[in-house]
Parts: structure tokens; C-alpha cells; sequence
């Protein structure tokens, strides 16, 4: 555990003396993901860990950007308290990286993205300042800008030292539930339930067929449902799922199995339309990768969004089949320079590019990772 929040600002301040770029990383998980960085020094934060505050009276929790997933949930899990955030691979990740890149998972359905959880930031600009925004208390927001600002900016205007999360009770009970839906009437009937229940889940993901097979659900399409709440809401929100047709309870550690499962090394990337648009959107997405064998697909249907992992022997189909997806909007994850350059740079437009000069005037942090913004 380390506190060196002023090492790292020297190290900052030293690249830029230099000219040099650096790579910012957490565990180095997703050191891949994003555009190529025309860097070749790396900025770990990987020690920069440990939690730093925690007061479950408050709900909030502020731990250095180094600290694990894994340590907040069994920090928190042991005061009935959680921090439902579960981006693709597994808790070893970093909280620093899972802001940084605004990565979200299931639980996004119910809770929101990251942007919904974090109170405050503390950060490094690309000038070598120490910067805070937000708060350590829910109530305060000053500085709130800031704390969007960084929030899914991948590095590219500050190195996230230290976070505030806002926190959630653990819930009482969770259930698992898995829905196979064969056809489009099945799947329009199960999500209207869905929608008709009197508390919403948790998570709802839909499996294209290869996915529910890699996670021994069948060989179908299959709706993987997560409720949550006190025991009684729980057992009667899972009862009306059960009475669906091709319904059936899973263990619940099949939460584990997909976000690991679709942490692996893969092209990826999020197609999303508009909620009311989904079903055609999931016709156009599974279309596009029907001439991929092994391609896995998983989508959150009540929030629009399709996720595509592709084998990375495949860059030209992947290419390809990303062209296919219109007019649905594109993200990349991790993709080939092909694809890269098929999808427009999220900073692009005249305010980006300010806003990056204003915080890393000489192009230190992550430079290329979201396109020039120069």
C-alpha cells in the first residue's frame, strides 16, 4: 500500500520535461483495449492501492485507484454493503481502471453505469497538478464535472489516483434465473414480463445461442435474469419468472461465469439503439455475425445495448461485420487498427480537443487511446 500521490506527479511532470507519453495502467488487464497509444514508458498505479476511507454510515468509500474490486466488495460485504459494479473479466481488476474506461456490466440495468456511483475523484492532469473533484459525502457535488469529466476519459486528462463510491445495501437475497427464447415471439413475450413485473431486476442479459452453450445453458438463445431485494420480493419476483415458458432457476454464481467468459481475449465491441428499438437492433447484430463462427453476443435489453465478442483471428470479418451494424452507434473495445479507423474518434469535435489541452497540454496521458485530440 502506498499514499505517493506526489511520485506520481513527478513522474508526470518528468515525461513532459521529456516529450515522452505514457501508458496508464491499473492491473494491466485492458491494456489493449482502446485505440494504439503512441507511447512506449508505462505509468503503473497498480501499488498505488488500499482503501482509504469508509464510513458505512455514510455509504461512501474512498479507495486509491490500485485497490481490487475484490478488496472493496469483502471491505464493504462485511458491513452489508456492496458496490454493484461488474465490468467484464473479474474483481481482480482495479477501481481506478473500471472508472477510467466507464466499464459496466449486468448490473448496469438496475444501478446505472459508473458515472451513477462515483462521488469523487482525485487525479494527476497531464501538467503534473494534483487535482479533486467532488466530494467524500453523497450530499456534496462540487466539482462535479470534474468527476464526469474523468469518468470514462481513459486517462487522457488525468491519472485517477484515488475514488469516492457511493455504496448500496447488500441485498437480503439474489436469485438466478435462465429463460430460453427460441424465436422473436418468445423473447418479446419473456421481456414484456420482464417489464410487467412489480420490481425490476437486477440484471437482464440476453445469450446468443454459442454464449448459453459456453455457459452450459442449452444450445437457444437464453434470457439470464437476476433479481434482488428482501427474501419475500425475491422469491415472488422469481416465481413470475419461473411461469414463463422454457423458465428455470441457475446458480446464482452463473454472474461469475459470463463476466468472466466475456472478459476473455476477443475484438470487442457495444452496438446500441434505443431501448424501444432492441429487437431489431439484436436481429441486425447476430445477422452481422452469423459468418463468424464462435462469435459470442450478449446484450442488456432494457438498456438498448448489444456487446459482440469476435475471435481475433478474424479482423477483417470483424471489420466487416462493425459496418454491418448501422445505423446502430458503435464503441470499440478492443479492436484491430482496421476497425479503428472505420469508427469515428470520440474527441473529435472542437470542445474535446480544448477541454484535453486544458488538462494534458503536452499529450502525455494515454495519447492516441481515444483518437487524436490534438
Amino acid at each position: 500500500m502506498t499514499g505517493d500521490v506526489q511520485g506520481i506527479a513527478e513522474q508526470v511532470r518528468d515525461a513532459a520535461r521529456r516529450g515522452v507519453g505514457l501508458r496508464i495502467a491499473g492491473a494491466g488487464s485492458w491494456l489493449d483495449a482502446g485505440r494504439p497509444v503512441r507511447t512506449v514508458e508505462t505509468l503503473s498505479l497498480a501499488s498505488h492501492a488500499g482503501v482509504v476511507e469508509y464510513v458505512p454510515g455514510d455509504l461512501t468509500l474512498t479507495a486509491r485507484a490500485g485497490t481490487t474490486l475484490r478488496e472493496i466488495a469483502e471491505v464493504t460485504r462485511a458491513h452489508g454493503q456492496w458496490l454493484p459494479l461488474d465490468a467484464p473479466g473479474t474483481e481482480d481488476g482495479t477501481i481506478g481502471a473500471t472508472i477510467a474506461t466507464a466499464s459496466w456490466g449486468p448490473l448496469a440495468t438496475a444501478f446505472g453505469t459508473p458515472r451513477d456511483h462515483v462521488v469523487g475523484l482525485e487525479f494527476v492532469t497531464g501538467a503534473g497538478d494534483v487535482v479533486r473533484g467532488g466530494g467524500r459525502v453523497v450530499k456534496n457535488v462540487a466539482g462535479f464535472d470534474l468527476v464526469r469529466l474523468n469518468t470514462g476519459a481513459w486517462g487522457t486528462l488525468g491519472a485517477i489516483t484515488e475514488v469516492t463510491v457511493r455504496l448500496r445495501a447488500l441485498p437480503a437475497a439474489m436469485r438466478a434465473l435462465a429463460v430460453a427464447v427460441p424465436d422473436a415471439a418468445g423473447l418479446a413475450r419473456a421481456l414484456g414480463a420482464l417489464r410487467a413485473l412489480p420490481a425490476s431486476p437486477y440484471a437482464c442479459e440476453l445469450l446468443n445461442a454459442p454464449l448459453a452453450h459456453a455457459l452450459a445453458l442449452g444450445t437457444q438463445p437464453t434470457l439470464l435474469v437476476r433479481v434482488g431485494g428482501n427474501a419475500e420480493l425475491v422469491r415472488a419476483l422469481g416465481d413470475a419468472v419461473l411461469g414463463l415458458d422454457h423458465a428455470r432457476a441457475v446458480d446464482e454464481s452463473m454472474w461469475a461465469r459470463l463476466r468472466e467468459v466475456t472478459g476473455g481475449d476477443a475484438w470487442t465491441w457495444r452496438a446500441s439503439r434505443r431501448p424501444s428499438e432492441f429487437p431489431s437492433l439484436w436481429d441486425s447484430v447476430v445477422g452481422a455475425l452469423d459468418a463468424l463462427p464462435g462469435a459470442l453476443v450478449h446484450a442488456s435489453p432494457l438498456r438498448g445495448v448489444v456487446r459482440c465478442l469476435v475471435p481475433r483471428a478474424e479482423p477483417a470479418a470483424a471489420c466487416a461485420a462493425i459496418g454491418g451494424m448501422q445505423p446502430a452507434r458503435v464503441i470499440g473495445e478492443v479492436l484491430p487498427d482496421a476497425a479503428w479507423r472505420v469508427l469515428p474518434a470520440p474527441v473529435g469535435d472542437r470542445l474535446s480537443r480544448g477541454i484535453k489541452r486544458a488538462f494534458d497540454p503536452h499529450d502525455v496521458l494515454n495519447p492516441g487511446i481515444l483518437g487524436d485530440a490534438r
